[in-house]
């Protein structure tokens, strides 16, 4: 027995060096951590129990069968995150380049199978070449294999993608099937097909960095969710949000309260709307001072910033935000804030996850290019995911809620639980002076008259009264009291049941 047991003891060892220390060395001297380093920093310590470490591939072309290392290119297994278990597959680089084979896929879809099975989530760790060449179709057939497996488990239980190195080829659409994307900056790339193809195919010059570095996904594409300076930041950051997600869709939204501020009156909110309608402020501003500890994990910062979306919790229960940003278009919804406010509120649904929307919101985009790139299908997106949306979902009226764009972002009229609005909303078909414009056009030359009607439109209609005096808004509240009235709504509703009508899914303007 004891001759056996050195010789396990001898296998993990030669299985925990990889690819051999000189590929190890070189994988550091690019800044990135090895597959099982990587793992080391996100699960708890102690806590991973790894799957299939002994498996290699089982190819005899082009030399492989002289060329075999135990676990085949990629770390598998189970362990905690914060005491929550997670199952993780991680790609290593230094064996094959992280190439996929038949078996390296047969090892993720066993842990992914598991995570369906128990209700945990799935992390994916990719740093890969690609497809190993040497198999053929076989190698294909894994890829397929783990993207059904992509589907299956999407709304089941959280998919979270870390890119920390080269994903390229049939290998990004894993990555594009999950929740949530984190990328490396500098060291991580995705895309279908890489800079030499695409300088042979359209005679385009352009980097590895530009067309599918962290950068462009965060900024432009939308593929990435957030991007961060190194290996270290950016597995600590995915612990982040572990922590604020509920495991399956099993579970209610994460609530723990532990660790939460009281909900004593914020008085600095009671003037941070500005009394000139046209002057912008931060809504994250208000974000921060309604979740607890001032804590915001925000998605997608990068990218349609004239709409915020992220977690926080409130008395320790997670919470989905979005909002409009009066900083950036003013607030308005345009085709790039469309398709990320419906995502996320998808997700949100998906997870059980209460929806806190702030609105401040002028109305949709103008513009020859908007409609020629479909607004109209893009903004239906978001106003979609908000009727379907079972969760509780609180609305709060900051200052504008005009035309379309009001009923669109949670209104009462799209089965908004609870919808609040400060004194300052102005809640209207259009703006004053516009619809002055509209209703007065004759007396348009007349300066002094225009201004007059302006003005009695604005006391008439410019106020959130006339939607309160409909049912359409709940109460007008004081600023400095919405962080006690979200807490308080959030309570009352943790018990909703809504259902919707039989089906075997919706068909959402894609």
């Amino acid at each position: 027995m004891t001759d056996i047991i050195k010789e396990l003891e001898k296998k993990r060892e030669q299985a925990k060096l990889g690819g051999g220390k000189k590929r190890v060395d070189a994988q550091h001297a690019r800044g990135k951590l090895t597959a099982r380093e990587r793992i080391d920093i996100i699960i708890d310590e102690d806590s991973f129990e790894e799957y299939d470490m002994y498996v290699e591939h089982r190819t005899n072309d082009f030399g492989m069968e002289k060329q075999k290392y135990a676990g085949d290119g990629v770390v598998t297994g189970s362990g905690r995150i914060n005491g929550k278990l997670v199952y993780i597959f991680s790609q290593d680089f230094t064996v094959f380049g992280g190439s996929l084979s038949e078996a390296h896929a047969e090892k993720i879809c066993k842990v992914m199978d598991m995570a369906m099975k128990v209700g945990a989530p799935i992390i994916g760790i990719n740093d890969s070449g690609g497809a190993r060449i040497q198999e053929g179709v076989a190698s294909l057939a894994g890829y397929a294999e783990v993207f059904k497996r992509n589907v299956l488990a999407s709304g089941v239980v959280p998919q979270i993608s870390v890119i920390m190195g080269p994903c390229a080829g049939g290998a990004v659409y894993s990555p594009a099937m999950t929740d949530f994307i984190f990328m490396v900056k500098n060291t991580s790339f995705m895309f279908v097909t890489g800079p030499d193809v695409v300088k042979t195919v359209t005679q385009e010059n352009v980097s590895q960095e530009e067309l599918g570095g962290a950068k462009t996904h965060t900024s432009k594409s939308s593929v990435a969710d957030g991007a961060f300076n190194n290996d270290i930041e950016t597995l600590h950051e995915v612990k982040n949000l572990i922590n604020l997600l509920p495991s399956s869709n099993r579970e209610k939204s994460t609530n723990n309260k532990k660790d939460f501020q009281d909900l004593s009156p914020d008085y600095s909110l009671d003037t941070l709307v500005p009394d000139n309608p046209n002057k912008p402020y931060d809504m994250k501003e208000l974000i921060t001072k309604v979740v607890d500890n001032n804590y915001f994990f925000e998605i997608q910062k990068d990218y349609a910033k004239n709409i915020v979306t992220g977690f926080g919790t409130v008395e320790g229960r997670t919470v989905g935000f979005v909002a409009n940003q009066p900083l950036v278009l003013a607030g308005c919804l345009d085709i790039d804030s469309g398709k990320k406010g419906g995502r996320f509120v998808r997700f949100c649904d998906c997870f059980n996850i209460p929806i806190v929307t702030f609105v401040d919101v002028p109305g949709f985009l103008p513009g020859i290019s908007q409609e020629h790139n479909g607004i109209i299908k893009n903004g239906a997106k978001l106003l979609f995911a908000y009727a379907e949306a079972t969760v509780p979902k609180i609305t709060i009226i900051t200052r504008k809620a005009y035309g379309g764009a009001y009923v669109v972002m949670s209104s009462k009229h799209l089965r908004g639980d609870i919808n609040y609005a400060w004194p300052s909303a102005e809640i209207a078909v259009m703006g004053a002076k516009g619809a002055t414009e509209i209703l007065y056009r004759n007396e348009i030359k007349d300066k002094e008259k225009i201004e007059k009607r302006t003005q009695d439109y604005t006391e008439q209609f410019a106020n959130p009264f006339i939607a309160s005096k409909r049912g359409f808004i709940d109460d007008v509240i004081r600023p400095h009291s919405t962080r006690k009235r979200i807490a308080t709504a959030l309570e009352n509703l943790k018990d909703k049941e809504l259902s919707l009508p039989l089906k075997k899914h919706d068909n959402i303007p894609l």
